[in-house]
């Protein structure tokens, strides 16, 4: 079976470090402890490994957070992955910074990564990883603050967070989104 891990984020070292590029931290991440290796390609960075039987794919669009359905879009076909076989990670702020959330399907709930996704697709029917990261700003300071950079004591936590979205990750390839679901979600 092959899989598309499409972590979400904006390109260039000003978002290198912000909250909205989680998505290509956890991928980054998941390459480093795996041994996968990105490379530049058409609409986005990949990198391409297996864990046992399952063939995977990395990606981290290159089209800015957006049009993340593009470069999504474009990979599904080029490498024949079906829909189902889709994870896409991304932030949420409706969650406290650390929760890790795991969909099947649904809305984009707002996040316009998501929403460019399932418009691409035409489908909602996609697994999905939200990664809270909290909501403390005040009233009109949302783009600030996801384009902000972590707290010092974030990053503290980001190696046992990262640690359980890299088993998120294994556990979707090799055991599927529902066994992960009941794994993983709520903790």
């Amino acid at each position: 079976m092959k899989y598309l891990i499409a972590g979400l984020g904006n390109i260039g070292s000003e978002y290198e470090h912000t909250r909205h590029n989680i998505g290509f931290r956890i991928v980054d991440a998941f390459a480093d402890a795996h041994g996968f290796v990105f490379q530049d390609g058409r609409y986005g960075f990949t990198a391409k490994g297996r864990l046992k039987n399952a063939e995977i794919v990395l990606l981290k669009p290159s089209t800015y957070m957006n049009l993340s359905g593009t470069a999504v879009r474009y990979w599904l076909q080029k490498e024949n992955i079906p829909v189902e076989n889709l994870f896409v990670i991304v932030d949420d702020l409706a969650l406290p910074f650390g929760t890790l959330r795991m969909r099947k399907q649904g809305s984009d709930g707002g996040h316009n990564g998501l929403k460019n996704i399932q418009s691409c697709l035409m489908t909602q029917q996609y697994a999905r990883l939200r990664f809270g990261i909290g909501n403390d700003f005040v009233h009109g300071a949302q783009v600030n603050y996801v384009l902000g950079s972590w707290t010092e004591e974030e990053e503290k936590a980001f190696p046992e967070r990262l640690k359980i979205c890299d088993d998120i990750i294994t556990s979707f390839c090799l055991q599927g989104i529902d066994r992960t679901m009941n794994l993983y979600n709520g903790k």
